[in-house]
Protein backbone atom coordinates (compact mmCIF):
# COMPACT_ATOMS: atom_id res chain seq x y z
CA UNK A 1 0.00 0.00 0.00
CA UNK A 2 1.06 3.80 -0.73
CA UNK A 3 1.04 6.51 1.56
CA UNK A 4 2.58 9.86 1.70
CA UNK A 5 3.42 10.41 5.28
CA UNK A 6 5.24 13.97 5.26
CA UNK A 7 7.66 15.22 7.70
CA UNK A 8 5.30 16.98 9.67
CA UNK A 9 3.29 13.86 10.06
CA UNK A 10 5.33 11.49 12.07
CA UNK A 11 4.72 12.13 15.88
CA UNK A 12 6.86 11.14 18.43
CA UNK A 13 5.97 7.86 20.42
CA UNK A 14 3.85 6.38 17.55
CA UNK A 15 4.60 2.75 17.49
CA UNK A 16 3.14 0.06 15.47
CA UNK A 17 3.52 -3.42 15.28
CA UNK A 18 4.28 -6.58 12.85
CA UNK A 19 3.24 -10.12 12.84
CA UNK A 20 5.23 -13.00 13.13
CA UNK A 21 7.54 -14.98 10.87
CA UNK A 22 9.61 -18.36 12.15
CA UNK A 23 13.13 -18.23 11.12
CA UNK A 24 14.10 -21.78 10.00
CA UNK A 25 16.88 -24.18 9.04
CA UNK A 26 16.64 -22.97 5.31
CA UNK A 27 16.52 -19.42 5.83
CA UNK A 28 19.81 -19.66 7.45
CA UNK A 29 21.21 -22.20 5.12
CA UNK A 30 20.11 -20.01 2.25
CA UNK A 31 21.73 -16.84 4.52
CA UNK A 32 24.59 -18.43 4.89
CA UNK A 33 24.83 -19.02 0.57
CA UNK A 34 24.09 -15.66 0.29
CA UNK A 35 26.20 -13.63 2.79
CA UNK A 36 29.49 -16.16 2.47
CA UNK A 37 29.37 -16.71 6.23
CA UNK A 38 29.43 -20.67 7.09
CA UNK A 39 30.63 -20.04 10.45
CA UNK A 40 29.89 -23.24 12.43
CA UNK A 41 27.82 -20.97 15.18
CA UNK A 42 25.17 -20.87 12.28
CA UNK A 43 25.80 -24.21 10.54
CA UNK A 44 27.62 -27.29 12.14
CA UNK A 45 25.02 -28.55 14.99
CA UNK A 46 27.56 -30.98 16.39
CA UNK A 47 30.47 -27.99 16.88
CA UNK A 48 27.44 -26.05 18.36
CA UNK A 49 27.10 -28.56 21.41
CA UNK A 50 30.04 -27.98 22.47
CA UNK A 51 29.16 -24.27 23.06
CA UNK A 52 27.64 -21.85 25.31
CA UNK A 53 24.12 -22.31 23.30
CA UNK A 54 24.17 -26.10 22.19
CA UNK A 55 22.70 -25.70 19.29
CA UNK A 56 22.84 -23.67 16.14
CA UNK A 57 22.17 -19.90 15.84
CA UNK A 58 20.71 -17.34 12.92
CA UNK A 59 22.87 -15.00 11.58
CA UNK A 60 22.55 -11.77 12.92
CA UNK A 61 22.69 -9.73 9.79
CA UNK A 62 19.50 -12.44 8.81
CA UNK A 63 17.81 -11.66 11.60
CA UNK A 64 18.55 -8.01 10.79
CA UNK A 65 17.14 -8.24 7.40
CA UNK A 66 13.92 -10.03 8.68
CA UNK A 67 13.13 -7.37 11.11
CA UNK A 68 13.55 -5.01 8.61
CA UNK A 69 11.25 -7.01 6.13
CA UNK A 70 8.76 -7.55 8.92
CA UNK A 71 8.44 -3.18 9.22
CA UNK A 72 8.14 -2.86 6.00
CA UNK A 73 4.22 -2.85 5.14
CA UNK A 74 3.56 0.41 3.87
CA UNK A 75 5.78 2.35 0.78
CA UNK A 76 6.34 6.00 1.92
CA UNK A 77 6.29 7.65 -1.37
CA UNK A 78 7.60 10.88 0.66
CA UNK A 79 10.42 9.18 2.08
CA UNK A 80 13.23 6.76 2.14
CA UNK A 81 15.81 4.62 4.32
CA UNK A 82 19.06 7.32 4.86
CA UNK A 83 20.76 4.81 7.09
CA UNK A 84 20.79 2.25 9.96
CA UNK A 85 22.98 3.63 13.52
CA UNK A 86 23.28 1.75 16.73
CA UNK A 87 22.35 -2.17 15.76
CA UNK A 88 22.80 -4.43 18.18
CA UNK A 89 22.07 -8.22 18.54
CA UNK A 90 21.06 -8.71 22.29
CA UNK A 91 20.01 -12.43 22.42
CA UNK A 92 20.06 -15.00 20.37
CA UNK A 93 17.83 -16.65 17.32
CA UNK A 94 17.31 -20.60 16.57
CA UNK A 95 15.85 -22.17 14.65
CA UNK A 96 11.79 -22.56 15.06
CA UNK A 97 12.04 -19.36 16.64
CA UNK A 98 9.50 -16.62 16.01
CA UNK A 99 10.60 -12.98 15.24
CA UNK A 100 8.16 -10.03 15.25
CA UNK A 101 9.31 -6.30 15.02
CA UNK A 102 8.12 -2.88 16.67
CA UNK A 103 8.66 0.19 15.30
CA UNK A 104 8.48 3.45 17.25
CA UNK A 105 9.17 7.17 16.10
CA UNK A 106 11.94 8.54 18.58
CA UNK A 107 12.94 11.90 17.22
CA UNK A 108 12.70 14.13 14.52
CA UNK A 109 15.27 16.90 12.84
CA UNK A 110 16.40 18.83 10.31
CA UNK A 111 18.48 17.86 7.40
CA UNK A 112 21.14 19.83 5.68
CA UNK A 113 18.91 19.55 2.29
CA UNK A 114 16.02 21.91 1.77
CA UNK A 115 12.83 20.65 2.55
CA UNK A 116 13.62 17.64 4.71
CA UNK A 117 14.08 16.48 7.38
CA UNK A 118 15.20 13.22 9.15
CA UNK A 119 12.78 10.87 11.20
CA UNK A 120 14.79 8.64 13.67
CA UNK A 121 12.45 4.79 14.02
CA UNK A 122 13.60 2.62 16.79
CA UNK A 123 13.46 -1.32 15.79
CA UNK A 124 12.63 -3.33 18.04
CA UNK A 125 12.82 -7.14 17.83
CA UNK A 126 11.42 -9.81 19.47
CA UNK A 127 10.97 -13.73 19.54
CA UNK A 128 8.08 -15.47 20.66
CA UNK A 129 8.84 -15.03 24.58
CA UNK A 130 8.70 -10.98 24.16
CA UNK A 131 12.07 -11.58 24.88
CA UNK A 132 14.38 -8.21 22.98
CA UNK A 133 16.77 -9.98 20.35
CA UNK A 134 17.95 -7.21 18.04
CA UNK A 135 17.66 -3.29 17.89
CA UNK A 136 18.98 -0.74 15.97
CA UNK A 137 17.66 3.12 15.21
CA UNK A 138 16.56 3.37 11.42
CA UNK A 139 17.10 6.61 10.03
CA UNK A 140 14.55 7.96 6.87
CA UNK A 141 14.72 11.48 4.64
CA UNK A 142 11.46 12.22 4.50
CA UNK A 143 9.83 15.04 2.57
CA UNK A 144 8.51 18.39 4.41
CA UNK A 145 4.84 19.39 3.27
CA UNK A 146 5.24 22.07 0.22
CA UNK A 147 8.71 21.07 -0.84
CA UNK A 148 7.98 19.38 -3.84
CA UNK A 149 11.07 17.23 -3.36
Amino acid sequence: MSVKIYYEEFVLGDSRSTTGRTITDADIVLHAGQSGDFYPHHMDEEWCKTQPFKKRIAHGTLIFSVGVGLSAGLINEVAMTYGYEKLRFIRPVFINDTIRAKVTIKDKRDHKKPGYGIVSEALEVFNQNDELVMVCEHLLLVEKKGSNG
